[in-house]
C-alpha cells in the first residue's frame, strides 16, 4: 500500500491508508475503540481520535497544571500540515 502525496488533503486518503500512515508514526490503535490511537514520545503522549470531521489529539498531562492539551485538525488539510501540527507535540 502507498500513501498518496503527503500535500494531498487527508479526506482524500482511504481509511487504510490512514491506519497505515498512524502505525509509521509509531502510534498503535486501541484494541477496544478502534477510532482511537494512542502516541508516546520522549516528552509527551497523547490519544487520537479518528472522528467523523476530523482528528482530535489530546496531548495528556501536557498543560499548564498537569491538564490536557486538545487540539483538532479538519480532514481538508493536507496529510503533512497534520503530521508536522501533531507530531511537533503540545
Amino acid at each position: 500500500m502507498t500513501l498518496l502525496s503527503a500535500d494531498t488533503p487527508l479526506y482524500n486518503h482511504p481509511l487504510p491508508d490512514i491506519e497505515q500512515w498512524l502505525r509509521a508514526q509509531g502510534c498503535q490503535q486501541d484494541r477496544t475503540d478502534l477510532h482511537c490511537w494512542h502516541v508516546q514520545r520522549l516528552r509527551w503522549k497523547a490519544e487520537i481520535w479518528l472522528d467523523t470531521e476530523e482528528i482530535t489529539v489530546r496531548y495528556l498531562q501536557a498543560g499548564e497544571g498537569g491538564r490536557d492539551i486538545q487540539r483538532s485538525f479538519k480532514y481538508s488539510l493536507s496529510r503533512q500540515d497534520v503530521e508536522d501540527a501533531v507530531f511537533s507535540g503540545p
